[in-house]
């Protein structure tokens, strides 16, 4: 599926308005709202790219979701399963759209950790613990666009 130049766009603009550093961002986004698991590919070498899925659980429902991006910052190949906690999501259609990705982490064989923080325009935050498989070094900004399947 390729993605057209508007988005691309979206994503680049969403880059550049970086987000508030991790620890701030925690204290000031009130109670969780609901949870998340994503699984993507990721490629990178300089620039790098990401595409995938995963689960919403919102309001006691579950949401099939697409995860697609591109960015800058790293080296290398790896498979990441993402879980975590959503914040400041109060209706559903808020959560689709493009974020900004702030990483950091590393992939080596099966051992690989790190962490990832998600905020798009309409206030929703996500902070997901990552495991990584392959052989990826990861340090960077990314843009994340995510949709309802």
């Amino acid at each position: 599926m390729p993605i057209g130049s508007s988005v691309l766009a979206a994503v680049f603009l969403a880059i550049a308005s970086a987000a508030a550093p991790a620890a701030a961002q925690q204290r000031t986004l009130g109670p969780p709202t609901g949870s998340v698991r994503i699984q993507q590919v990721q490629v990178a070498f300089i620039g790098s790219g990401e595409v995938g899925g995963g689960t919403l659980k919102f309001g006691g429902r579950s949401y099939g979701i697409t995860v697609g991006g591109v960015g800058f910052g790293g080296f290398g190949a790896s498979r990441m399963t993402a879980t975590g906690t959503v914040y400041g999501l109060h209706r559903l259609q808020d959560f689709a759209g493009a974020y900004v990705q702030l990483r950091e982490g590393w992939a080596l064989g099966a051992q690989g950790k790190g962490s990832v923080w998600l905020r798009n325009s309409n206030g929703v935050t996500m902070k997901l613990n990552t495991r990584s498989q392959g052989l990826q070094l990861a340090l960077g900004a990314d843009g994340i666009l995510i949709g309802f399947k």
